[in-house]
């Protein structure tokens, strides 16, 4: 910003410490800086900076969706940033290998963004003698960490050693002005980059975004699914067993009761709050439905018809894809639960034959059950989101700059098996290799992930 060496001063980033500690706890540390009035000065431009500085530390994985929510949020909402010129990557120059937690915060950085913003992405190398910083290079290659190339092929990089305040004496004054140099050098690089480069807009970003959340929704609803579908079958199949067992009964047209789990859907509260006096946390569920179409995660929208799982004003993840009118946000969901019931022949009669056509009156209430089992195995597999899911994760393997993503990888077990339930060969093909190709540089971040989660635990207990 202007200031040489020689000058006595320098320009801090200064917060107000009572105010930090009032919006700790509810602040996600992704900070935006605004910098302006030294343009035709020491800059051509303004300058926006968004910082994540709270990615990776000790307060959880919770805390690192938060920070991930917030970037999310500020780059859909309307007066939030639309175009990026740089994605700058920090490193020490001294660095010969990324430790877990760097590539874990790497990844979580690049996701949210499109192939687009490649050339963007640069490295930002600290700590630097002014020496080309080989081994720092070599171990963003080796992650195979996404970044600009120059015409040499060489990973574009700009060179920083902030050591302005380090008391200077005659023994250290020509090391601190070395050090001075290397940044002032390396800022005038990455100022001169920032004019040049042709800034992207984030509208390949926004698709990756939803298309991360969708597929997340997408997975949760379904195995919401499912579980409904398992516990109807248990219910069936313990209803079966009493009818067989009372047999003799039924013939005899003599009352008999039998004791089964009966499934219900139940709204149960969860915790929901303001965030930025702007968005609130809340679970985006289809009243039609009667299932849970965004949760948990959806923070930016005051209504369904804004929430990221709506498209052309349906929603695309309830079972009937029911309008955003049909939706509610509410601080509940729903959920999946049993009770002990009692039941008499004609109960039993009653909720199994009075949807059944003719034909199917003339069934044994036994044969009835049997088809109804067979219907839910059927429904178990057939289900329309898992080829939802499946299109998602391939949009993502075209469009997303970190296609590799912890976030895709996490759900692909789940997939896989799914889909060999329902006989998709190919599917199943495509998504074993892309795991393969994702498991070897997915484990440091798994690593990372887990020993956050056993400290967090440690912590608690």
């Amino acid at each position: 910003m202007g200031v040489k060496f020689e000058d006595d001063i320098w320009f801090e980033i200064v917060e107000e410490e009572k105010r930090r500690c009032q919006t700790e706890s509810q602040t996600s540390d992704v900070i935006v800086y605004q910098i302006f009035g030294f343009e035709g000065k020491t800059l051509p431009f303004s300058l926006t900076i968004i910082d994540t500085p709270g990615y990776g530390d000790t307060r959880g994985i919770k805390q690192d969706d938060i920070i991930s929510q917030r970037l999310f949020d500020l780059f859909r909402s309307e007066d939030g940033v639309h175009e990026i010129d740089a994605v700058g990557l920090v490193l020490k120059s001294s660095e010969n290998q990324l430790s877990d937690r760097q590539k874990y915060i790497f990844d979580s950085v690049t996701s949210p963004f499109g192939k687009d913003l490649e050339e963007n992405v640069v490295a930002l190398i600290t700590h630097s003698d002014g020496i080309t910083p080989e081994n720092a290079l070599k171990a963003l290659e080796v992650a195979n960490i996404k970044c600009a190339k120059n015409e040499e092929n060489q990973l574009v990089h700009f060179l920083f050693n902030n050591n302005q305040t380090t008391q200077r004496t005659e023994e250290t004054k020509a090391a601190l002005e070395n050090a001075w140099r290397v940044t002032e050098t390396g800022m005038k690089r990455f100022t001169d980059f920032l004019e040049k480069s042709k800034p992207q807009k984030l509208i390949t970003t926004v698709e990756v975004l939803n298309s991360r959340i969708r597929i997340t929704a997408c997975i949760q609803n379904l195995q919401e699914r499912i579980q409904l579908i398992e516990l109807k079958q248990n219910e069936i199949q313990q209803t079966q067993e009493a009818l067989k067992k009372h047999e003799q009964e039924m013939k005899k047209n003599e009352e008999f009761t039998v004791e089964v789990d009966e499934v219900y859907k139940d709204k149960e509260p969860i915790d929901g709050g303001m965030w930025w006096l702007v968005f609130y946390e809340g679970a985006v569920t289809c009243n039609i439905c009667e299932e849970n179409c965004h949760h948990p995660g959806c923070t930016k929208a005051w209504s369904p018809k804004h929430c990221e799982v709506m498209k052309d004003g349906r929603c695309t993840v309830c079972t009937n894809k029911c309008p955003a009118s049909d939706h509610v946000k509410e601080k509940w969901r729903y959920v999946n639960k049993t009770r002990k019931v009692k039941k008499t022949l004609e109960d039993v009669k009653h909720k199994y034959e009075k949807k059944k056509v003719d034909r199917e009156q003339k069934k044994s209430l036994l044969e009835n059950l049997q088809t109804e089992m067979e219907e839910l195995r059927a429904e178990k597999i057939q289900i329309q989101l898992l080829e939802e899911a499946y299109q998602h994760v391939e949009q993502l393997e075209r469009i997303a700059l970190n296609d590799n993503s912890l976030s895709t990888y996490v759900h692909l077990d789940f997939l896989i098996e799914k889909m060999k339930e329902i006989g998709a060969t190919e599917k199943v093909k495509k998504l074993e290799e892309m795991k393969k190709r994702m498991d070897e540089k997915n484990k440091a971040e798994l690593r990372y992930m887990f020993g956050k989660l056993t400290a967090a635990e440690d912590t608690v207990m």
